[in-house]
């Protein structure tokens, strides 16, 4: 006789799909890691010509490695960001240059707070120097108004922003204020650069 299940329990072949899907997608994580770590060591994100001719070798596929490689340069700090942006608009334009990083730039910063999140302290501890940590989680923990200096840093071009996204994963802060701070508040400094770099804005 067929036992009952109770409701929002999980068959086992339920359990089962989910542990292939989620294998499935660490693999694909590490693949493509190993591809990005690949091309850092043989020089292709030194610069932005050295970049811009990388991602134009691929082609059609190209926004997506600008996308790809700008969510990754914010969850692995090391990466150069800059260049990305310059990269994309010398590549694709104002405004192509602008939606591929702005889409990569905002989808590695929620995958930064979610990581925190997930992980701790102890993740975050690992990837920044103690000086860095403990500048920036004194001045902004013991702030009242940590939601408005956070939408402020993040305007900023200047601000240590792959921190501040993984910090904010480490705060009470509900998940959907700080997608909210990210959608809004990254655009602007995305677009100057994007404005800069394709020649339409004289600076």
């Amino acid at each position: 006789m067929q036992q009952n299940q109770l409701p929002g329990q999980a068959t086992p072949q339920i359990d089962k799909w989910k542990r292939i899907v989620s294998v499935t997608a660490l693999l694909s994580l590490l693949a493509i890691l190993l591809f990005f770590i690949r091309a850092y060591f043989n020089g292709q994100f030194q610069s932005v010509e050295s970049l811009r001719s990388y991602i134009n070798g691929f082609g059609v596929l190209g926004p997506v490695i600008l996308i790809v490689f700008q969510a990754l340069q914010v969850v692995f700090p090391i990466l150069p960001g800059m260049i990305g942006c310059a990269a994309g608009a010398l590549l694709f334009g104002a405004s192509g240059g602008f939606w591929y990083n702005y889409l990569g730039i905002c989808a590695g910063s929620l995958i930064a707070f979610y990581l925190a999140r997930r992980y701790g302290s102890s993740l975050v501890n690992s990837m920044f120097p103690d000086s860095k940590y403990g500048k920036w989680s004194d001045w902004l923990g013991k702030s009242r108004f940590f939601t408005l200096l956070l939408f402020a840093c993040i305007l900023l071009p200047l601000a240590p922003d792959d921190f501040l996204c993984y910090f904010s994963g480490l705060t009470t802060m509900a998940s959907k204020k700080f997608v909210w701070i990210i959608l809004l508040g990254k655009p602007w400094i995305i677009l100057v650069y994007s404005l800069v770099f394709s020649g339409v804005l004289v600076v």
